[in-house]
């Protein structure tokens, strides 16, 4: 067991608490990571405004990069010194789901998370939890070793965490989700740094138009950047603006922002046997309602990406290798690279359209 410093979650819409806390040596299959980046995601804000629950006092944080520092008895693949990114959703690799390439859905998730002591606690002995058993906004961790991706020494770590989590599931949910096909019109509903990597994968995946919908001019000028062909404000009337543009709706459309009412846009933009993927995370307690003549008549589709909805070894060392071609920009999603204990201001910055993603360096 070591001792180290974390950003604790004590109470929804309180500044974070930096405080140190134990944290445990590693199981058999886990490994203790030093962190070294951490990307502030919009999923963080849920669990700390209080919009989605967390048990308290929790440390948040998931997007992590870092170094291996230790590893369990039964650790393979990985040993001190790797440089590696962390992946969300672990997978046992024998269930039916992970055995489909389906490893976001693992249907033993919760079995694999159990440990026979705290993973993090206070000194005292209280345990603390941590938001999808990373809790990344600690100066250590501890993961699994499945759930852990080794990046090239190119790789920059303080862009490489948005490989864990931002890219994975922007590009993932345009590859492995909707599945767009080339040639093939794209709608992105939210354009923060989750929709602009969904922006970077319809580029990628060949779509022959890419409407960015944000409220934020700001973020619809970045989306340009990232390989938007068309923009539309969202306070517009959104349907009637992306058929004046294109001539009809489009064949794929994605939801980035986690509401009723901009789900249902992502719907209503959609032509005749369009697909759309709800990507943003919604609070707690969010209901959709849908007209029904969408899917009679109109056989459109709406589906959900979690994750990317693939395999998270496999697509993290492909988006690698993608930033490193020059194919997949990276460097230019990161707005700021800030202290650690100045997290709680890089929130505050990231509802400024200005803002695409912010990185915490907590080696400093």
């Amino acid at each position: 067991m070591i001792t180290t410093e974390a950003a604790l979650l004590t109470a929804v819409n309180e500044p974070l608490e930096f405080t140190e806390i134990q944290v445990d040596d590693p199981e058999p299959h886990e490994v203790r990571v030093a962190v070294s980046n951490v990307g502030l995601c919009h999923s963080d804000l849920h669990y700390m405004t209080g919009t989605v629950h967390a048990d308290l006092p929790v440390v948040v944080g998931h997007e992590v990069a870092g170094i291996v520092e230790s590893v369990g008895s039964a650790v393979t693949s990985l040993r001190p010194g790797d440089r590696v990114v962390g992946a969300l959703t672990p997978s046992c690799g024998l269930c039916r789901n992970c055995q489909a390439g389906h490893s976001t859905q693992c249907q033993r998730a919760s079995q694999i998370r159990q440990r026979p002591r705290p993973a993090f606690q206070r000194p005292g002995g209280r345990v603390v939890e941590r938001l999808g058993d990373i809790g990344a906004f600690s100066r250590h961790t501890l993961m699994r070793e499945n759930s852990l991706v080794t990046v090239p020494d190119e790789v920059g770590l303080h862009v490489g965490c948005l490989l864990s989590c931002c890219i994975i599931t922007g590009v993932g949910a345009v590859f492995r989700g909707a599945q767009v096909r080339p040639g093939a019109t794209v709608a992105v509903i939210g354009c923060g740094g989750v929709g602009s990597a969904i922006i970077q994968g319809a580029r990628l995946a060949g779509a022959s138009a890419i409407v960015a919908v944000d409220l934020d001019d700001a973020r619809l000028a970045a989306a340009r950047t990232y390989g938007a062909t068309h923009t539309v404000n969202g306070a517009a009337d959104v349907p009637t603006e992306i058929r004046k543009v294109l001539g009809d709706g489009v064949d794929y459309s994605f939801e980035a922002v986690g509401s009723a009412r901009t789900a249902a846009t992502a719907l209503s933009v959609l032509r005749a046997r369009g697909t759309a993927c709800l990507v943003g995370i919604a609070p707690d307690g969010t209901d959709l309602t849908v007209p029904a003549s969408d899917f009679f008549f109109g056989e459109k589709r709406l589906i959900g990406s979690y994750m990317g909805s693939g395999q998270a070894h496999e697509d993290i060392t492909q988006f690698a290798r993608l930033y490193l071609q020059g194919s997949l920009l990276l460097d230019e999603m990161v707005s700021d690279v800030i202290p650690f204990r100045e997290i709680d201001k890089g929130f505050e910055a990231m509802k400024s359209g200005e803002v695409t993603r912010i990185v915490a360096d907590l080696t400093v």
